[in-house]
């Protein structure tokens, strides 16, 4: 017999198994589920809003502004001045306001809990001085803290002593909400969460369905939302993509390529944003406006060198796939090369200093490079775009599944058909990134008068 820690356990009772789906039997499981369909109300709504109040700042500041004050047209310097204004603004809401503005995106996308609610004003702020300026992030990652902090807080006002399990529930179904309709997809949102968070095993489901069922309502009311409005839904679905051929072998070759080309491009990234951040968070408001004037800087030499509007380079690249495949005929290489070298640079500094997420400059960066390669003997633009797609995220964020899931459902049916290579072209890219990323640094050992004694003999 043993001793645990409620006492006694006898053989007996130490070989029953415990029901890992007790939690769905209870009758707080059935209540944490309506409170899950109750939250995915007011989050998407409030996420809606906030997507839009974005979408109306970007005309605003780089179209009738200029205008405004006396300006013809927008003047190609104009990106300058409004990024180092967005690094100021970035710089000193992450120093002075509670929760830093959020998480730092060049450390990839991560769930650390729901936010307080005194974070969500400095998550807001942040997020909306970063994508309404021009910044190279995209809305992702405040609209999860949002979805999360607003559901956990306002549980935690309405009922007083809620447990802590509890709270983490409805805040991850608040982050289904607001993040699901976003993708395009209830089903694709909660794999990211999936992967992102690291659930498994028989508590997955658990925990998932409630998120699930937040997300399906969630979609419902940015559908409604965006009708009622005539905002549209801000959805990353791509519309009217001509029917695909079937997989080649000179394809599959393609995707070993896409996928090899992807993790270097995305290792080099990380890596120059991770050294840039380092820098940044030394002098946290002069740099952020530092890197503020590199993305502007990078905006200007994009617009001089290719005679496009500097507004395609910036942003997070979400609302210009659709063009970028629809249009691709419009760009000559050398335009394309140039935008993926101008956008690859001021994504590094976006990531470093500002706040928003990285899922979307990363779909951008892919897609324009599979673009590119399209043009090459034995690659449709349709499996380059999708491959390159998947390949660019999972290297970027290292999730195999969403990555999958991202590129095809981008595509609609075509995706579908294109699946295989995509698949080929994100293990090559996962594989290869995780490969060239160095292993966590071992701690030091103990001193010997620490460290612990070896076991007796006969007791390993």
């Amino acid at each position: 017999m043993s001793v645990g820690p409620a006492g006694p356990v006898g053989p007996a009772q130490a070989s029953v198994p415990q029901d890992p789906y007790a939690p769905v039997r209870d009758r707080g499981y059935l209540k944490l589920l309506l409170v899950a369909a109750a939250v995915g109300f007011p989050v998407c709504a409030l996420a809606f809003g906030f997507l839009a109040l974005v979408h109306v700042l970007e005309p605003l500041l780089y179209s009738d502004l200029p205008r405004a004050l006396g300006f013809t047209g927008t003047p190609i310097w104009w990106p300058v001045p409004l990024l180092v204004l967005a690094g100021l603004l970035v710089g000193l809401t992450v120093r002075h306001l509670p929760g830093h503005g959020g998480h730092e995106p060049a450390d990839g996308l991560s769930l650390s809990g729901a936010p307080p609610l005194s974070a969500l004003p400095g998550v807001v702020l942040a997020a909306l001085a970063s994508l309404s300026f021009g910044v190279v992030l995209g809305p992702e990652a405040p609209l999860i803290a949002l979805g999360g902090g607003l559901a956990a807080g306002a549980l935690r006002l309405l009922r007083r002593g809620v447990p802590d399990q509890a709270a983490a529930a409805v805040g991850a179904a608040g982050s289904f909400a607001a993040i699901s309709a976003l993708l395009g997809s209830p089903l694709l949102g909660a794999f990211l969460l999936m992967e992102v968070s690291g659930l498994g095993g028989p508590m997955l489901g658990i925990v998932l369905v409630p998120g699930l069922l937040a997300a399906g309502i969630g979609a419902l009311i940015f559908t409604g939302l965006g009708d009622w409005t005539g905002l549209g839904t801000y959805s990353l679905a791509l519309h009217d993509i001509p029917k695909a051929a079937g997989p080649t072998v000179p394809e599959f070759g393609w995707a070993l390529v896409i996928g090899v080309l992807a993790a270097l491009a995305a290792t080099g990234v990380r890596r120059l944003a991770v050294f840039l951040k380092g820098h940044v968070v030394r002098h946290r408001v002069p740099a952020t406006m530092l890197m503020g004037l590199v993305v502007g800087a990078l905006a200007v030499a994009f617009a001089a060198a290719t005679g496009k509007s500097a507004t395609e380079m910036l942003y997070s690249g979400q609302s210009a796939l659709g063009s970028l495949f629809h249009d691709s005929a419009g760009y000559t290489v050398t335009a394309l090369l140039m935008l993926i070298l101008c956008k690859g640079l001021a994504y590094c500094a976006s990531l470093s200093a500002f706040r928003g997420g990285p899922i979307f400059p990363a779909l951008f960066l892919g897609a324009a490079g599979g673009v590119v390669l399209s043009h090459l003997p034995g690659l449709s633009l349709t499996a380059a775009f999708a491959m390159g797609v998947g390949a660019m995220c999972v290297a970027m964020l290292k999730l195999p599944m969403s990555s999958v899931l991202l590129a095809t459902l981008l595509l609609g049916r075509p995706g579908l058909t294109v699946m295989p290579l995509v698949i080929v072209a994100v293990v090559v890219s996962y594989v290869v990134a995780l490969r060239l990323t160095p292993a966590p640094a071992e701690s030091a050992p103990a001193p010997a008068h620490l460290a612990p004694p070896d076991p007796a003999p006969g007791t390993a």
